[in-house]
């Protein structure tokens, strides 16, 4: 007789059964999808992290090279911080030439700029399609006798050697950019600064990156900037980013996609920023920046705020709450560790720093209104939408007139670029702005590597050595 093995009480007491029921597979614990993003995240920032072991070491000081270099500063009401800046530059034996675009300053900079000894260029008046910045830095670049242009904003202090520093830079790269150690008075100003600076850390990793990153997730500093000037001329760089507001990552990324070596490099120890004077300045102006909206897909930007939003600032809420997951208390250490490195981006790191985190949920909501609400709005001066920039007609004749008289012909790349003519720009004559051509600059050509379809050539190094 066969026995009933499950049957109550046969091999338990209490009735119990020796098999226990099989629960079904739909009653199996559910995989929570907030938790499985931020699992994500959190591999992604972990990833983009350690590529700071490698990351290349920072500039140091070179007091003597053989460049001719010329600094270019583009001015605009900014009287009250511009004489820092001159003055340590105009003290570094290694520049040739300072000059000051003063972009229609509504005070005394331009007055201050000669009294200490720079070289003033009066702005045109700014054409339609065109953010004032690049305007300058491009009549400062047509104006500058060097054969390296290094621009500088006027908030800047550059330490002697930084400019013989970029300049030996240029022999590796065709765009050198720079990161500097940030002033910052006051623990909230500071950690509020820190904070935002974060964001950039998680979103693109630390500067100096050994591996160059895709043209689209290049990242720069327009604050110092250094290439060859008839390099430049020759991409016509200025004029094709002329409508964006992030004009530095704008440059960087569409250089890197004519084939320019661009790097990214530390050179805290050889420039100071003194960028804001308050917290509401940091909340406003680097609040309005960070986002990247104008150079930045609408994929990327989603992952990047998801990063920001799962990575800093959910771990703190959740901590408030006194709800933290272990991946939350894991990216709590792992944020209190970039807290650390980030002390030395400051020229006198505080508690600020220390208590930068507590403020990650408030930078990760300005920049999703900033995102989602861009202001282009920039002294004392409103631009139109981005789209509106680039519906402007493109045609042979929005391009300069080269030194000899002839024009550039029109590329397919032109055909992105928003053009100003003599219709748009009553400024604009035929020889307005020279820009260098094969015909014209025979060092452009002189084992030039081939470009891209549509694109301009990317500088050849070695002939310009």
């Amino acid at each position: 007789m066969k026995e009933d093995l499950s049957r109550p009480g046969r091999f338990r007491p209490g009735g119990e059964s020796l098999f226990p029921p099989v629960r079904p597979l739909t009653a199996r614990r559910s995989v929570n999808p907030l938790a499985a993003l931020q699992a994500a995240a959190a591999l992604a920032v972990g990833v983009r992290l350690a590529r700071g072991r490698t990351r290349l070491p920072a500039l140091t000081p070179v007091k003597a090279t053989t460049a001719r270099i010329s600094v270019v500063i583009p001015a605009r009401d900014e009287e009250r911080r511009i004489g820092p800046c001159l003055s340590a530059v105009l003290a570094d034996p290694a520049v040739t030439e300072v000059i000051v675009v003063d972009d229609e300053s509504g005070d005394g900079t331009a007055r201050l700029a000669a009294e200490l000894g720079a070289k003033v260029v009066s702005g045109a008046p700014l054409p339609r399609g065109w953010v004032g910045k690049q305007w300058a830095l491009r009549q400062g670049v047509e104006a500058a006798d060097g054969d390296v242009v290094v621009t500088l904003d006027a908030d800047t202090r550059p330490v002697p050697g930084l400019f013989g520093a970029v300049a030996a830079a240029l022999d590796r790269y065709d765009l050198v950019t720079v990161g500097p150690r940030f002033v910052c008075d006051g623990a909230a100003e500071q950690a509020l600064h820190a904070s935002f600076l974060a964001t950039l850390v998680y979103r693109f990793g630390p500067i100096g990156p050994s591996t160059p990153p895709a043209p689209h997730r290049v990242v720069a500093n327009g604050q110092c900037m250094a290439f060859r000037r008839t390099a430049m001329l020759a991409a016509d760089g200025f004029a094709r980013i002329r409508g964006y507001t992030t004009d530095d990552v704008a440059l960087a990324r569409a250089l890197t996609a004519d084939g320019w070596a661009v790097g990214f490099l530390d050179a805290g120890g050889l420039l100071e920023v003194d960028m804001h004077e308050s917290v509401a300045e940091v909340w406003r102006e680097w609040g309005r920046s960070l986002p990247l909206r104008d150079v930045t897909g609408l994929r990327w930007q989603a992952a990047d705020l998801a990063v920001v939003w799962l990575t800093t600032a959910l771990p703190i809420l959740r901590l408030a709450a006194g709800r933290p997951t272990r991946l939350d208390l894991a990216l709590l250490a792992v944020r209190l560790l970039v807290t650390g490195a980030l002390r030395g981006s400051y020229t006198r790191p505080g508690p600020g720093v220390l208590l930068s985190p507590l403020l990650d949920p408030l930078t990760a909501a300005r920049l999703t209104q900033a995102t989602f609400r861009p202001v282009r709005t920039w002294r004392g001066r409103t631009y139109p939408p981005l789209t509106a920039d680039a519906d402007l007609t493109v045609t042979a004749d929005a391009h300069p007139a080269t030194a000899t008289g002839t024009r550039r012909p029109a590329t397919a790349t032109d055909a992105c670029r928003p053009a100003v003519t003599a219709d748009t720009d009553p400024t604009a004559t035929t020889d307005a702005h020279p820009v260098v051509t094969a015909d014209t600059d025979p060092t452009v050509t002189t084992g030039a590597r081939p470009a891209p379809s549509g694109r301009s050539a990317p500088p050849d190094r070695s002939a310009a050595r």
